[in-house]
């Protein structure tokens, strides 16, 4: 079950949680947008529901609510920062900024950020750059985490290790965001908070054998999830998951030679300008030549015609504006606590 609510005032919850928690206006403001914006494409996940898992990290102060990125290099295409554990969407906000205005100068730019809190839905992120016409690809990893088994093994190691490309279209940009696991860890919370299983297996318990419970994880020996490509083709999963960790904690310097145990983020981010190569309406128009053959393939099903990585996210925003933004039960069941323990009110729905 889903209910909607009114844009503004899902921002303004998410903000006066926030801040609230005790982030400074212009850092709680800047997560809150980024959040709505997720929840708008249809990402529920990452949205306004992360919330829950904010607070207990500024309350510890695992998350940091004051200060600045530190810039590590400047190399004017390459650059690396220290994100300090502050709030991820306000660090990645800044380089995206940064890194557009060096691919505008230069063609391209990239960056290795070591220490960002978490980063939050990464196609919301590649959105804001493909939107204004650059090419971005941004990889995200945990070196605290260990929750996805290395193939062939059975104790978890890697984190599910996220990627994603955004690049423009000519109606909305395409959206490609996926990680190296065959399902995301907030997945696997949503499926223990609501009490559900996987419909496949996309688990393994600390034996080893692939199940659809997502409580393993909890479980000792403590299970893990399985790469892309699950027990029969994870290797390739796996070898995904090594470049995510290898462009976002070896190109930084620091990850799991650290050993660090707070919940935080490496980031590799790269802005590419399509004019300083092919140009930007020759991207385009191979772009969508590609993205039109797709959608007319001939589909399995005649109900599920091929959609680009993207469409989705440009209905479901294009509703958002007119019905209003969908959550479901079991992020409304975790938000409205929030609100009722800070003594706000929670809106109504539409």
């Amino acid at each position: 079950m889903t209910q909607s609510f009114d844009r503004t005032a899902l921002f303004t919850l998410a903000r006066d949680l926030l801040a609230g928690g005790g982030l400074p206006p212009e850092k709680a403001e800047t997560v809150a947008e980024l959040l709505i914006q997720t929840d708008e494409i249809g990402v529920t996940t990452h949205g306004i529901s992360m919330v829950s898992y904010y607070l207990p990290e500024l309350a510890k102060d695992l998350m940091t609510k004051h200060g600045a990125h530190e810039v590590l290099a400047d190399n004017k295409v390459t650059l690396l920062w220290d994100g300090n554990y502050l709030p991820g969407h306000w660090v990645m906000t800044r380089a995206l900024d940064t890194c557009m205005e060096r691919a505008a100068d230069y063609g391209m730019a990239a960056m290795a950020i070591r220490r960002s809190h978490h980063i939050g839905c990464l196609s919301a992120l590649t959105r804001i750059a493909a939107e204004k016409g650059f090419v971005c690809y941004i990889a995200t990893s945990d070196p605290s985490g260990q929750w996805v088994a290395p193939y062939g093994g059975c104790e978890p190691l890697l984190t599910p290790n996220p990627w994603a490309v955004g690049y423009p279209g000519r109606d909305h940009p395409v959206l490609i965001d996926t990680c190296a696991s065959i399902t995301t860890l907030s997945k696997v919370r949503e499926h223990i908070n609501s009490g559900t299983e996987f419909a496949f297996p996309w688990m393994l318990d600390g034996a080893g054998q692939s199940t659809t419970d997502p409580t393993v994880i909890n479980q000792t020996p403590k299970g893990s999830i399985l790469p892309v490509g699950g027990a029969d083709h994870g290797h390739k999963g796996f070898a995904m998951g090594l470049m995510v960790e290898m462009l976002s904690q070896a190109l930084a310097g620091h990850g799991r030679v650290e050993a660090p145990t707070r919940w935080g983020a490496n980031v590799f981010l790269q802005v590419m300008e399509p004019e300083a190569f092919g140009g930007r309406e020759a991207f385009v128009a191979q772009v969508e030549h590609l993205n039109e053959a797709c959608r007319n393939s001939r589909p399995i099903d005649a109900a599920r015609p091929v959609r680009i990585p993207g469409d989705r996210a440009a209905v479901a925003a294009a509703r958002a504006k007119t019905e209003g933004i969908a959550l479901p039960d079991e992020v409304l069941t975790r938000i409205r606590a929030c609100a009722a323990e800070a003594g706000l009110p929670f809106p109504e729905p539409r």
